[in-house]
């Protein structure tokens, strides 16, 4: 489970629970760790790898959005590495206590989960320094671009980019190793567009790192675009043509299975304009 170097001095842990990734951009100044996993011992296994480094020391952390399993290793990080500043968006940061009681709560209906004692006993810390649209970190002779580009997959999700090697870490508002997660706080009516500008940002040599999976392109990102988008006016369409929320994913075809966009339909009719929904297409 050792770091792998997918560019100068940007660095990618893929962890095997939960597929998660995590990322070190290290530059003249130190380094940034971008998302810190979902318990206490979890981050410390993720710092032992970054002990086997030589990334200088830690200039802050960044948190791409506040679920447990990008969060919860917040305070394990700071207390064994120093006080640095946790950066994050402002609604990220605000709901990073909610989401994690939230997911406290699923463990401890779970006990017989390898992780959940773990989760239970981590210390929930946000992030300290917000934003609302774009900031950045200063690494001396490089700089790690924070912007957030509009709601997808949370109402707060960010993305980091590494301008002078072309890397964007995009957070789960990208997945490979399975569908995007359309949960219950997401938003599927924003979130092709939320890519849209995402993909404004990269070129046709991006490297993107993904929140769970393996490393993509430009064009891996373009696909799952559209297939968000193909979600989006399928719900647009079947709340259009009057057909109830209940029956709308038997109603149509879907690019995802359709177990995984119940919340997903559920809060895409939410959030249209309620006249919209009643009108028939013509």
């Amino acid at each position: 489970m050792p770091f792998t170097e997918i560019a100068d001095r940007v660095w990618v842990l893929r962890h095997p629970w939960l597929d998660l990734n995590l990322t070190v951009v290290a530059g003249e100044r130190g380094f940034v760790l971008v998302d810190t996993h979902g318990s206490q011992a979890a981050a410390r296994e993720v710092l032992d790898e970054v002990a086997r480094l030589s990334s200088g020391p830690l200039v802050a952390v960044v948190n791409t959005h506040e679920h447990f399993d990008h969060t919860l290793g917040n305070a394990t990080v700071l207390d064994t590495l120093g006080t640095v500043p946790v950066h994050a968006t402002e609604e990220a940061a605000a709901r990073t206590p909610q989401a994690a009681q939230r997911a406290k709560d699923a463990y401890a209906a779970t006990p017989q989960d390898p992780r959940a004692a773990q989760v239970l006993a981590t210390e929930v810390r946000p992030a300290d320094r917000t934003f609302s649209s774009a900031a950045f970190v200063d690494l001396g002779d490089r700089l790690l671009e924070l912007v957030h580009p509009g709601r997808g997959h949370t109402a707060g999700d960010l993305v980091a980019r590494v301008p002078d090697v072309d890397v964007l870490l995009a957070g789960d508002l990208v997945e490979e190793s399975a569908p995007p997660a359309l949960g219950d706080d997401s938003w599927p009516m924003e979130w092709p567009t939320t890519l849209d500008l995402v993909l404004g940002l990269l070129t046709p040599a991006s490297v993107v790192v993904p929140g769970h999976g393996s490393v993509v392109d430009r064009r891996f990102v373009e696909e799952q675009c559209d297939d968000l988008r193909a979600v989006a006016e399928t719900i647009r369409e079947l709340a259009q043509r009057g057909v109830p929320v209940t029956e709308a994913l038997a109603a149509a075809s879907w690019p995802y299975p359709a177990e995984a966009l119940e919340d997903a339909v559920r809060r895409g009719y939410a959030h249209l304009p309620p006249l919209r929904r009643q009108l028939p297409l013509a």
